[in-house]
């Protein structure tokens, strides 16, 4: 039985891959903070009903000695590196936490895994947004980078760190240049799911509008289900390397609006209000994904559609205010 060590397993990524990982028979391990707050971090497993199939391990991506410790005693085949401060708008707030996570972070667990077990296979979590400003309209491995946000800065840095581990150690070493992702699971902060969560309070008559920030930003959003499993194909390469896991269709976010609330047989634009709040400093204005490397290397591709995504996460989300509601009706 392989062994899987992930981190940020409590997020949306790390839960759909771990349920993926069980369903192929590995044993799964995650790497998770001590916190107070454990029964509310692992909801996403829970959602998934894998919670009591991982297993967990304390430890901490800003401390060596805990990931060296970490490896030693997991022993792990395949280490996927999902953890980060992961959200774009808080790390204008938290830049040197996000640098420090996200990606010294990722360089820490690089040095334990080269220090104790460097024949384990390595998947780190890159991101679209190392892309930027866009250089090409479709962007590929070969696009140059131009990051606008701390989070996009600290992402590019594990990523070359991810390449010079594999380059000047000859570690199995591959990147997911990754595309938005979204899910049901997907945090309240991020777009997508902060839409469909008010579509789901509005039809509900919770709420009466949504504020939201750039309408014309387009992105290429895809589901995270099927990223995972790009993931998982990259370390059964016999060569590492790096790949854009994307859709290839972009998207604005007005025309999310618009999907997310005919869900509900809504027009959206009575209830979308912008607010220059939530507008970045540097906007990222488009972002489109060219996966041809993944699909003929890896045999990828994705098989849920926008239209269905967004259905499937407004859906759970009526459910779980509905759940909600009846539970302080009970009351």
């Amino acid at each position: 039985m392989p062994t899987a060590l992930i981190t940020g397993i409590t997020g949306q990524d790390g839960a759909y891959l771990s349920d993926l990982l069980l369903k192929k028979g590995y044993r799964v391990v995650g790497l998770v903070r001590r916190t107070a707050s454990a029964d509310v971090i692992c909801a996403r497993l829970k959602w998934l009903g894998i919670e009591d199939k991982v297993e967990f391990v304390d430890g901490n991506m800003t401390d060596l000695s805990s990931l060296i410790r970490i490896m030693q005693d997991v022993k792990p085949d395949e280490v996927y590196n999902l953890a980060a401060q992961s959200f774009v708008g808080a790390s204008w707030q938290q830049p040197l936490l996000t640098g420090t996570v996200t990606g010294l972070g990722a360089g820490n667990l690089l040095e334990a895994v080269r220090i104790v077990n460097p024949g384990a296979r390595f998947y780190q979590a890159s991101s679209s947004e190392m892309f930027g400003k866009i250089q090409e309209a479709h962007q590929s491995e070969q696009t140059p980078f131009y990051p606008r946000s701390p989070y996009a800065v600290a992402k590019l840095y594990a990523h070359w760190m991810t390449v010079n581990y594999r380059e000047s150690f000859g570690m199995h070493a591959s990147s997911g240049i990754l595309f938005n992702h979204e899910s049901p699971l997907r945090g309240i902060e991020f777009v997508t799911r902060k839409v469909t969560d008010a579509v789901a309070r509005i039809h509900l008559g919770l709420a009466d509008h949504v504020s939201l920030g750039n309408l014309e930003a387009t992105r290429d959003w895809g589901h995270a289900r099927d990223y995972v499993e790009a993931m998982w194909l990259m370390l059964q390469q016999e060569t590492p390397d790096d790949y854009v896991v994307a859709t290839g269709r972009t998207t604005s976010i007005r025309d999310l609006c618009r999907i997310a609330f005919s869900c509900v047989g809504l027009d959206y634009e009575p209830y979308v209000r912008v607010d220059q709040a939530f507008m970045r400093p540097a906007e990222v204005d488009v972002l489109l994904g060219n996966p041809k490397k993944a699909e003929d290397k890896l045999g990828w591709k994705p098989t849920t559609s926008l239209e269905d995504m967004i259905s499937e996460m407004v859906e759970a989300d009526i459910a779980r205010h509905t759940a909600a509601a009846h539970k302080l009706t009970r009351k």
